[in-house]
């Protein structure tokens, strides 16, 4: 009889002291995310402390044009060595003209299609040994069909896959041992707003941009959980539709306020997100917090709201 009480007031005092431990865990969670709100809330406020990035090798896909030929001239103009990658070879070597025109950071142009595994394998070796490690990817390279899902081939969803998502699965592989064995780095990744919201006539794009998300989210827990938490950083970027080309017909309501953005503006603040060590952005900025408040209200109310905005792509099958 006694040991049945001894047993019965052990086990309950081990579940008091299990409980009140959970207790006071959650407690100095509250308390920590309170203090992050609140340092978030002063940063905003306070100037932005931009780190030096005049040092850096940073490699950017997808350069021959648009995005990414502004990304080559911003981070040349602030004294990076720049590689330009492109499968376009022509327009490749019209962005290197144009970045050493600045006369600032050296400039180096590579021809590679980064939805073929091998092909990237082969460039990261290239570039180490003529150029040196690479201390910064920017995965910009991207696709965009756009009409009804019904219409679009296997081949094109293969093709917008393999260029949207896989190119940036095969160099991140093939650039972040590189990061590692300098023990810095930094990834920057273009997703879209199509890849925070659902949009008619980019299906397979949305999907693709979705998986970009869930890519860099899931790489940014793999490091932070490991022993270059504080070493290699890692950026999601979410433009809205930019005049780059890929919107043949965009749908816009209100340009005055959504209207297509310059290439020019977007690559500006994709280098002070990168500078600052943002994890995710969304240009203009504002979208993000809309679609995470938005998220938070019935479905319904979400669905009233894009109704509204009512922007996105026409078919270009017309």
């Amino acid at each position: 009889m006694i040991e049945r009480e001894i047993i019965h007031t052990t086990t309950a005092s081990k579940r008091m002291f299990e409980f009140l431990q959970d207790v006071l865990q959650f407690l100095v969670l509250f308390a920590r995310l309170l203090m992050d709100i609140l340092a978030v809330l002063l940063r905003l406020l306070l100037p932005k402390n931009l780190k030096d990035i005049s040092n850096e090798i940073v490699l950017i896909t997808g350069t021959g044009h648009g995005i990414g030929r502004e990304l080559a001239l911003h981070y040349a103009a602030h004294g990076s060595t720049v590689i330009c990658v492109d499968i376009d070879e022509k327009n490749n070597m019209k962005t290197v003209q144009d970045v050493k025109r600045l006369n600032r950071g050296a400039v180096h142009s590579f021809s590679c299609d980064v939805s073929k595994r091998d092909q990237v394998v082969e460039l990261a070796k290239r570039v180490q040994s003529e150029v040196g490690p690479v201390s910064v990817l920017v995965n910009n390279v991207g696709i965009m069909p756009t009409h009804p899902l019904p219409q679009q081939s296997a081949e094109e969803i293969l093709r917008v896959f393999d260029v949207n998502v896989f190119s940036q699965f095969w160099t991140i592989q093939a650039f972040l041992d590189q990061m590692k064995e300098q023990g810095k780095g930094h990834i920057i990744s273009l997703s879209s707003i199509a890849g925070l919201v659902g949009l008619s006539n980019l299906v397979p794009y949305c999907a693709t941009k979705f998986a970009v998300r869930g890519l860099m989210e899931a790489l940014h827990e793999e490091l932070r959980e490991g022993p270059y938490k504080d070493l290699i950083k890692v950026t999601t970027i979410f433009p809205y539709m930019t005049n780059t080309g890929l919107c043949k017909y965009p749908k816009v309501k209100f340009p005055s306020i959504l209207g297509l953005l310059d290439p020019k503006h977007v690559a500006m603040r994709i280098v002070e997100a990168h500078r600052s060590n943002c994890l995710e952005v969304t240009i203009p900025s504002c979208l993000m917090y809309i679609n995470n408040w938005t998220r938070l209200l019935p479905s319904s109310c979400g669905i009233l709201l894009k109704d509204y905005i009512d922007s996105g792509v026409e078919s270009d099958l017309k």
